[in-house]
């Protein structure tokens, strides 16, 4: 959340080149700050994975507390440091030239002057090891076997100076941003939150062996309130939803693969060809084979 920092620290530190992607893991005691009154020309990514750091950026000021992401876009005076109060900070950083995609992936995020925070969430486990597979990557020079994500030592760099390195690196920071804002956040429709979740997770994998009880078990609700729930906010019963999911993939299969129309049918989930066929003819008004047959005339 923003909040007053008129103490930030005072100490002027140049960005690294905007060209290059540099990676690090630190874990500073009190009196550690960097501040670039012009800013960079390079994003800065930061992660916290202890204690607590504050970071300005503009007029704008967030504290970074455990799992928290805070970004700050390039060319905007920015100063950040250890807490005030706070014992230590313990947080990984990348500087880079951010991609266009991550840009509109933040933008929700953004609290002002080109400063993004994201909150703590799932999928920790997984955003600490791409951050050691980033440092590791950054030191691969594209030969002999790909390393092994690595526990970094307090105050390790990299940088990644190779395509492939750099490359990879990049690709490690997009599955953190990824990662980081995928989490359902409020309905301005007013849906649960944990309906529009499984809603996301029906559309993630339809062809999964979803049931009433594992939905409900992935949201921590019962059977038979979940069920209720899901039908009086949506109108329609889970595996209503399921099927209309899996009908919805299964056309995209047929539209752009050669599968067979069993194998359509077991790859969207439906046990039997037989079934698919009747339900699939219900809801599209023609056989699978039929309905590829005229998409793939449409199409030429």
């Amino acid at each position: 959340m923003p909040v007053r920092a008129d103490d930030l620290p005072r100490t002027a530190v140049p960005a690294p080149p905007p060209g290059l992607v540099t990676v690090g893991r630190f874990d500073q005691p009190p009196g550690y700050g960097i501040n670039r009154p012009r800013g960079a020309d390079s994003w800065l990514f930061t992660w916290t994975t202890g204690g607590r750091g504050i970071l300005g950026q503009g007029a704008t000021r967030v504290t970074a507390g455990d799992g928290d992401l805070v970004v700050l876009g390039p060319g905007v005076p920015h100063r950040y440091g250890i807490a005030p109060g706070a014992r230590h900070w313990a947080f990984w950083w990348v500087h880079c030239q951010a991609r266009s995609s991550w840009v509109g992936r933040l933008g929700p995020h953004e609290v002002g002057d080109r400063l993004y925070t994201v909150g703590a969430g799932h999928g920790r486990d997984r955003i600490e090891t791409a951050f050691r597979r980033m440092l590791a990557d950054a030191r691969w020079g594209g030969l002999g076997t790909p390393p092994e994500p690595v526990r970094p030592a307090d105050g390790e760099v990299a940088v990644a100076h190779g395509t492939v390195a750099r490359e990879l690196a990049l690709c490690c920071l997009e599955e953190i941003v990824l990662l980081a804002t995928a989490r359902v956040g409020p309905s301005p429709s007013g849906i649960d939150e944990r309906i529009r979740l499984v809603e996301a997770l029906i559309a993630a994998d339809p062809a999964a062996p979803h049931s009433v009880r594992s939905l409900a078990e992935g949201v921590s609700l019962s059977p038979s309130r979940f069920a209720h729930l899901f039908t009086e906010q949506l109108g329609h019963s889970p595996m209503a939803a399921l099927r209309e999911a899996r009908l919805r993939h299964a056309a995209r299969l047929l539209e752009a693969t050669e599968l067979s129309v069993e194998r359509v049918a077991a790859a969207s989930g439906f046990g039997s060809p037989f079934h698919f066929n009747r339900l699939f003819r219900r809801r599209y008004g023609t056989p699978p084979g039929a309905y590829r047959a005229a998409q793939r005339g449409t199409s030429g």
